[in-house]
């Protein structure tokens, strides 16, 4: 995809559009042809506006000067089109990760493409947003646009695709027709073999709890007190439409947003989390959403991100590093997640998105914490490495450790999870235990249903 967006240049072959031999020797040159990619990894300037963002480099001008009204008019009508519920002026900084990939659907449509490439557009959206942009994407076929639509979601692939290719090392595993395309057929061509149960969760006798929250309050919704508990070995499903405020529950039990009142209890360790040192310390990890943003330094070694939490705790007696330690924490758990990398040198930003991910599990199940969050887990990765993500989380339940976790994918939550706490607008609306999971439950709940019928 890169390469169509003129970011790489192809060692060989050749690339036709619209019938004819193109060199796409940059990203101006793709764009210029009308050829527009919407990258996973979002690509905007947080310091600026909405309109700005969408039209960086190719601002309408009116007597020598940037027409900020039009730019304004221009990204308001796109936004309306999305349905995104956000105005051209809003800074970027202040949207979510959801609102930020409507805001690089809107520069991609500003374009006047005549091919669309969305990677994983989907993977931040609420179903409200992703029905929007399928909605979009309805119109866009209709005038004639081709799109190109890459997705780990295959329920949505199966739905609006009309033919699919499948890629696999690297290489063409094969294609399929409108009327081939189905969950299995997909899943074959991905990983090279039928996978007969992608979830096979075996929920744990019941332990000691190994976290409790009480009281909590989060600096984004300060009027709701949470509660709830997780025990040993117990896998804990946080669920809730985007913005119900999931995500700020675990960043507040680990410091990163301190919370307004309440506290966090680790086996009997009372814990006011005030920053992440204090959190880690008490057995606290969390592998955050954004992995290439907060998760993984990409430009280093697998080798340098995975012994970084531990480095001061396992130093020499002199304080120095101690590089014996280091290597062999690396291998250990390059090997214990199956982390595919030529060695632990292997910088990180050459990785696949699933192996980055193992590399930012990894980092912190090093420190051998007593509970885990995880926000998004498998967000982005592809069905191989997500059934080897499970795997992991139910050998970690099995050994003991208390796992929560926050996925926006149903069929996760409802497979994975002993029990589910359903965030809405900031509390807890409701816990279903296993035997109560189904999709019809969890939303009642995460929509402000409660127990209505």
């Amino acid at each position: 995809m890169k390469m169509l967006g003129g970011i790489h240049q192809p060692d060989s072959g050749k690339i036709e559009f619209a019938g004819k031999p193109v060199v796409l020797d940059s990203v101006l040159k793709a764009q210029a042809l009308g050829i527009a990619l919407i990258h996973q990894e979002l690509n905007l300037a947080d310091n600026l506006d909405v309109a700005a963002n969408v039209f960086l480099g190719r601002e309408p001008q009116r007597f020598g000067f940037i027409d900020q009204q039009r730019m304004k008019r221009d990204t308001q009508a796109l936004l309306d089109r999305l349905k995104a519920g956000f105005k051209a002026e809003a800074l970027v900084e202040s949207l979510s990760l959801g609102q930020r990939q409507l805001v690089e659907i809107a520069k991609a449509l500003s374009l006047q493409a005549k091919l669309l490439i969305m990677d994983e557009p989907t993977s931040s959206l609420s179903a409200r947003e992703s029905e929007s942009l399928f909605a979009v994407i309805a119109q866009l076929r209709e005038q004639g646009i081709s799109i190109l639509y890459i997705s780990h979601r295959l329920g949505e692939v199966k739905t609006m695709a009309d033919r699919v290719v499948a890629l696999r090392d690297g290489r063409n595993a094969g294609e399929l027709t409108k009327d081939q395309i189905t969950h299995e057929a997909m899943i074959r061509l991905m990983i090279g073999r039928d996978l007969t149960s992608t979830f096979d969760h075996q929920p744990q006798p019941p332990r000691e709890i190994a976290l409790e929250v009480r009281g909590l309050k989060t600096q984004a919704n300060p009027t709701h007190a949470l509660n709830f508990r997780v025990r040993q070995g117990e896998i804990v499903g946080m669920a809730g439409l985007v913005g119900s405020g999931r995500t700020e529950v675990l960043r507040a039990m680990f410091g990163i947003e301190p919370p307004v009142a309440g506290e966090v209890r680790i086996a009997d360790q009372a814990l006011t989390p005030q920053h992440p040192e204090e959190a880690v310390q008490a057995g606290l990890a969390l592998v955050p959403e954004d992995r290439k943003t907060l998760g993984v330094f990409l430009p280093e070694s697998v080798k340098w991100n995975i012994s970084l939490p531990s480095l001061w705790q396992n130093r020499t007696g002199f304080g120095f590093l101690n590089t014996s330690h280091e290597e062999t924490t690396a291998a250990s758990m390059t090997q214990k997640l199956r982390i595919k990398a030529a060695s632990t040198d292997t910088l990180v930003g050459t990785l696949s998105g699933g192996n980055q991910q193992k590399v930012a599990l990894a980092k912190w199940l090093a420190m051998k914490p007593k509970v885990l969050l995880l926000d998004e887990p498998t967000r982005g990765i592809d069905v191989g490495a997500k059934r080897e993500i499970y795997q992991l989380m139910e050998e970690l339940a099995r050994d003991g450790m208390a796992i929560l976790f926050v996925s926006s994918e149903m069929e996760e939550v409802l497979a994975m999870s002993d029990r589910v706490l359903v965030m809405h607008e900031g509390n807890l609306a409701g816990e279903l235990q296993r035997d109560e999971l189904s999709e019809e439950a969890v939303m009642r709940l995460a929509s402000g249903q409660g127990d209505e019928s």
